[in-house]
């Protein structure tokens, strides 16, 4: 059985890492410390244009919630066409009802809309209130796979879901356990769930390579790259599972 890693990719130079070391895809995104919201064109232009390996950048215009107006909704659309003029081969999307419910009528125009491109839902999937429900909902929307944690806050701790998902899903939609997944734990995960494919950032923090610096300004925040040797672990575990 192959196994498939996904980076979630916060920069340029962690896009380039995970193709480096051996992973099947990249989700690209902006803001790590907000969930990841939608990277810039420019991003996604020049990660394109530096990487062959599959790019899902995510289209989520803020944090908060995926429940979006109509002129979130709008934004949501057009960045989904600007990904498919870049040549992305899919995006990362999720739509909720003001219930938590994920939105049927709107992941079914994200994935007519996306078409060619493949649909990942993103992580509105754990904050959904029924799981199972919302699994049938995304099948019959299109939906190629599904990230999400089992509703817990690391995929670890939501194993159970995770199998029981696997176990529905058959082979109608991937189920792609995301969170907190590390080196550490990808072989017990691997035999826990059943899953095939699995999403990491691997992410440290970057050191700035400024020789100056004005400790009294403090919005310069965090960069995260991903970690080379953790993917390459991570990597090396799934040649020998």
């Amino acid at each position: 059985m192959k196994y498939n890693l996904e980076v979630c990719s916060f920069t340029i130079q962690s896009s380039i890492i995970a193709e480096e070391e051996g992973a099947a895809r990249i989700e690209l995104c902006d803001n790590p410390l907000e969930g990841g919201t939608t990277p810039s064109y420019g991003t996604i232009k020049n990660v394109r244009e530096k990487v062959s390996i599959q790019l899902f950048p995510i289209i989520r215009p803020r944090s908060l919630d995926y429940f979006y107006d109509d002129d979130e909704w709008q934004i949501v659309i057009d960045d989904i066409m600007m990904c498919k003029k870049l040549g992305c081969n899919g995006v990362s999307a999720g739509a909720q009802k003001v219930t938590g419910e994920i939105d049927s009528d709107r992941m079914k125009h994200i994935v007519e809309t996306a078409y060619p491109m493949e649909v990942t839902c993103n992580r509105a999937f754990d904050a959904v209130p029924d799981p199972f429900d919302a699994l049938e909902v995304l099948i019959n929307a299109g939906c190629r796979r599904v990230l999400t944690s089992g509703l817990a806050e690391t995929a670890p701790e939501g194993a159970g879901l995770l199998k029981q998902l696997v176990n529905q899903a058959g082979d109608r939609i991937s189920i792609m356990p995301g969170a907190g997944v590390r080196s550490n734990n990808i072989i017990k995960l691997i035999k826990d769930t059943g899953a095939q494919e699995y999403h990491t950032s691997a992410r440290i923090a970057a050191s700035s390579n400024m020789e100056f610096s004005n400790p009294i300004v403090t919005d310069a925040g965090n960069m995260y790259v991903a970690d080379r040797q953790e993917l390459a672990r991570i990597i090396s575990l799934f040649n020998k599972a």
